[in-house]
């Protein structure tokens, strides 16, 4: 017979409370548990590393992915736990993507040169305000419609007037779209420029959010590993 493993000690090596063991083993994020002839639930050694796991799991890709992996183990499914688990390591993939995109657009802004609005500059009206830019009026109406300027508008006529920051943003976007940078590249770059601070501090931001990054990384893999080895366990993996 298996070593058993009072709930107790379960529940101290994971810091949680017997009755949230009795949650986890309720909701399939812990093998079936037999029971001995008074109904008490005997746990062992495999619930102890299944508690593991999912505490790495969770720590590594959030709760949502930690349950959904578990619950699809316990039920037989191995590809929809390794589908999760892909889909989890996905997401951290196109964040770091959107990082290096966001990083070469900002180069291209402080290459070109276009950070600083002018001032005292009149707000032109949206013919002048492409021409100014190089584009057609309907590409300014577009970056609108995407959320990256904020022209004002007169009073009665409703026209649209782009005073000097906006007209500035439609020289960076115009810039990142010449260098053939997509539009979604834009909008953290002009989030960024408009929060202020400046290009050492949007360079300082980005520093610190590719080291979380790094950080959330190192902790999937060590939930990669933790899963590996309990799959091993109930004979799931070679």
């Amino acid at each position: 017979m298996e070593d058993r493993v009072r709930i107790a000690a379960l529940a101290r090596s994971a810091g949680v409370s017997v009755q949230q063991i009795r949650v986890y083993a309720d909701g399939g994020l812990l093998p079936p548990a037999g029971r001995t002839a008074s109904g008490y639930r005997v746990f062992t050694a495999v619930h102890a590393e299944a508690l593991a796991a999912l505490r790495e799991l969770a720590a590594g890709h959030g709760w949502p992915a930690a349950r959904t992996v578990m619950r699809a183990v316990h039920a037989g499914d191995l590809r929809a736990a390794l589908a999760a688990v892909d889909a989890s390591h996905g997401a951290l993939d196109r964040e770091r993507a959107g990082l290096a995109a966001m990083g070469e657009a900002l180069a291209s802004v402080l290459a070109g040169g276009a950070l600083a609005p002018a001032a005292g500059r009149r707000a032109p009206r949206i013919g002048e305000a492409a021409r100014a830019v190089g584009v057609k009026p309907p590409v300014l109406r577009l970056w609108e419609e995407r959320g990256l300027l904020r022209p004002d508008r007169e009073p009665g006529t409703g026209y649209r007037r782009y005073p000097p920051a906006e007209l500035e943003a439609a020289h960076v976007v115009a810039l990142l779209r010449r260098g053939g940078h997509p539009l979604a590249a834009a909008g953290p770059v002009l989030e960024a420029l408009r929060a202020g601070g400046g290009p050492d501090r949007i360079r300082d931001e980005l520093a610190a959010r590719r080291e979380r990054l790094h950080e959330r990384s190192s902790r999937r893999l060590a939930a990669s590993a933790a899963l590996h080895g309990y799959l091993r366990t109930l004979g799931h993996l070679t």
